[in-house]
């Protein structure tokens, strides 16, 4: 693999400056790890007050190390880090690790050393990680240069590590691979990023998407400073068909307070990068023991099909225990076809259930080898995707050879819950199944990974989708909500029946025309919402009805705003039946081009039910964006209430989504407030538009939408 942080994370030869002969300081620690665990590459301990460390010559300078080096660890302080970067890059080092705190975590004086670094790095080439980071490690060649104690604490792999683990705390990186080794999990690389001055989470990931080392990722992030390049490497990762599971800080105000003192992160906005995380087909994870076991399940052989499971019990209270908590995580217990309920039915008593969880009962003590039937049955029938067994440890252990026969004749995940101490436990993980000791622990690996499972196809079809470039030609900026919607309508946006009017004979007109009622609205570009300056009517009946709103209309808005230009009326068709929605697409600066959608109306700001997507969307994407609204039930027809056009709404949300990607510099957001959507049939149309230019200062009014969209 061809890569830049080659030399970082496979390196051949490693000088350490600042060389230690004492094992538990940060210059000793990776020496002694690289000779202990046997390093093939080259080690050169450099410090002035050794002749030698750890049974290595010690050179007394950079410049004395017989050949150039891939990588120099700077096991020294901030003041010194810059004039030793350069220093070793003279002397032909290719990538460096900064160990040292005290830049931009810390104060301003820190920031400015930072950014020289960042400057020397552009310059020079060279790959610097960190500052403010506790080092790496490839476990596969044994290339310590991380000052872990976890590394002689944690029983040493003796086979190939498929999972790496990339976080931005050494602290975590440390935990995690504890962990994972206690699952006797073998790691590939251990990387802490750091302050990340020069190398960032999404480059780091990037590599791993490529390393043929690498199947699983485990992420800790407090901030995303390359949200494209995160996205890139995401579809890098399932074009592999490799899994990423993060864990993001910040969720709370104490939390995001916590991070932006620990590396200097933004922690962003959570429903963002949730949103990100489910549309890129990351699994987002709460805790580290949870990652550990999503990262056991991963690197199973069965990556299951979808999120429908089977549960076998040997109690029905524990079934309905199991069928609560899977549901909870998202997961489907369906009805079994009747065909496997009749073969269940044949050694299941009466009062054991046969459709799903299937309660077995204390019976099959009698008829151990009926386990097999049921296995067969609901391991090759084509309604669900996964088998759960629940079942105490001497009872699994009766059931061991059927489990683990079924498991290797089937490609579908099989997963056991010990609730004892069974024997066969190692027999079990070696025929491919997944044994856990606990129901929670199972439950939350289980739903998260089941889950990332059956999105991967659709992840791969939006991944590929390209919007329509140009489709319309965009209006001058400021432009009011009739060129606004004209441009929309040119990517596909359907607009209600509607004219401009010069003046209000023109607009009584045009009214005429439409038929009574009608909305009557200021059409000027520098309104963008027209209810605070009662710049709208609604539901006018008549002529007399269109003189006098319009009258007053010119006189509120000479009254309250006698600096704006104004373009004339906008006169429209009254909508009858509907539900509003409002849809904005703006510039996250995290993620770039984004889309939201939620409640229209007057009070999206009160409700805030607001679900997010990346652009540009398709219309499976669109759709899973509605489906996590609140009201998306009233969408549908909630109790007998008419149900309203949900596939027109989702074209809709393309078109704006699509619209904004085709004009980047020029529009920064665009909001349709409300998406109109008729009853199911007849469409959804925008009854306002508002494009805002990527250089325009928003109005209090505009800021308070975003914020409530946001």
């Amino acid at each position: 693999m061809t890569h830049r942080l080659e030399p970082l994370l496979n390196p051949s030869s490693i000088a350490i400056i600042g060389a230690s002969t004492d094992p538990g300081r940060i210059g000793g620690m990776p020496i002694e790890l690289l000779t202990r665990y046997g390093y093939a590459g080259k080690i050169y301990p450099v410090n002035p007050k050794y002749s030698s460390a750890f049974g290595l010559e010690c050179w007394p300078d950079i410049e004395s190390v017989p050949q150039p080096v891939d990588l120099a660890v700077l096991a020294i302080g901030a003041q010194d880090v810059l004039p030793m970067l350069r220093r070793c890059r003279s002397r032909g080092a290719k990538s460096a690790i900064v160990y040292a705190a005290g830049f931009a975590e810390q104060n301003e004086a820190g920031m400015a050393l930072q950014r020289e670094i960042e400057e020397f790095a552009a310059l020079s080439g060279m790959v610097v990680a960190g500052p403010n980071c506790m080092g790496l490690a490839n476990l596969n060649t044994q290339a310590h240069t991380a000052f872990a104690s976890v590394f002689k604490t944690s029983p040493m792999q003796q086979e190939p590590g498929r999972v790496s683990l990339l976080t931005q705390s050494g602290n975590v990186c440390s935990a995690l691979y504890g962990l994972l080794r206690k699952l006797d999990l073998p790691v590939s690389q251990f990387i802490n990023t750091g302050n990340e001055a020069c190398v960032d989470f999404a480059e780091y990931l990037q590599y791993l998407a490529e390393d043929p080392h690498t199947e699983i990722v485990l992420g800790y992030m407090e901030q995303l400073r390359d949200g494209p390049g995160f996205m890139r490497a995401c579809r890098s990762l399932q074009q592999q068909d490799k899994v990423l599971v993060a864990l993001k800080a910040g969720a709370t105000d104490k939390g995001a307070q916590a991070v932006r003192s620990h590396t200097s992160a933004l922690a962003g906005d959570r429903r963002v990068y949730r949103a990100a995380f489910e549309q890129l087909n990351v699994i987002e994870a709460r805790d580290f023991a949870q990652m550990a076991w999503l990262a056991r399940l991963a690197q199973l052989r069965h990556r299951g099909g979808g999120r429908r499971v089977a549960v076998i019990t040997m109690s029905g209270a524990l079934g309905a225990i199991l069928a609560d908590r899977f549901i909870e995580a998202g997961l489907e217990l369906p009805d079994l076809p009747e065909a496997v309920q009749a073969v269940l039915r044949a050694g299941i008593p009466d009062y054991g259930m046969v459709g799903n969880p299937v309660d077995v009962t204390g019976n099959v003590v009698n008829d151990p080898g009926f386990v097999r039937t049921v296995l067969e049955s609901l391991a090759s029938t084509p309604a669900v995707d996964a088998v759960v067994i629940y079942a105490p440890g001497y009872m699994l252990d009766r059931m061991a050879d059927a489990i683990a026969e079924v498991a290797q004749r089937h490609p579908r995940l099989i997963a056991a819950i010990d609730t004892g101490q069974a024997k066969c436990r190692d027999a079990l993980r070696a025929a491919e199944v997944a044994v856990f000791e606990d129901l929670g622990v199972a439950v939350s690996a289980l739903g998260p990974y089941l889950t990332w499972c059956e999105r991967r196809k659709q992840v791969r079809a939006w991944a590929v989708r390209v919007p329509p470039a140009g489709a319309a030609a965009l209006p001058p900026l400021p432009a009011h909500e009739l060129d606004a919607r004209r441009y929309l309508a040119g990517f596909g946006l359907q607009c209600p029946q509607e004219a401009g009017a010069a003046d209000v004979d023109e607009a009584c007109a045009i009214a005429g025309r439409l038929g009574y009622p009608v909305v009557l609205k200021l059409l000027s570009a520098h309104v963008a919402h027209k209810t605070e300056l009662g710049a709208v009517a609604l539901n006018l009946a008549d002529e007399a009805a269109l003189r006098a709103a319009a009258q007053r209309m010119l006189q509120s808005v000479r009254a309250a705003r006698p600096d704006i230009a104004v373009a004339g009326l906008l006169v429209q068709k009254m909508e009858r039946r509907g539900m509003e929605l409002i849809v904005g697409a703006r510039r996250d600066p995290v993620f770039g081009p984004m889309l939201t959608v939620g409640m229209g109306g007057v009070l999206t700001e009160i409700y805030q039910d607001t679900s997010h997507g990346l652009l540009p969307l398709d219309r499976a994407a669109a759709a899973r964006m509605l489906r996590g609204l609140r009201i998306f039930p009233l969408l549908e027809g909630f109790r007998g209430m008419p149900a309203y056009d949900v596939d027109a709404a989702c074209e809709a949300m393309v078109a704006i989504g699509d619209a904004l990607v085709a004009a980047p510099a020029q529009v920064a957001e665009i909001e349709v407030n409300p998406l109109w959507v008729r009853p199911q049939g007849q469409g959804a149309v925008a009854l306002d538009a508002l494009l805002l230019a990527a250089d325009a200062c928003p109005e209090s009014g505009q800021a308070s939408h975003r914020a409530a969209m946001a």
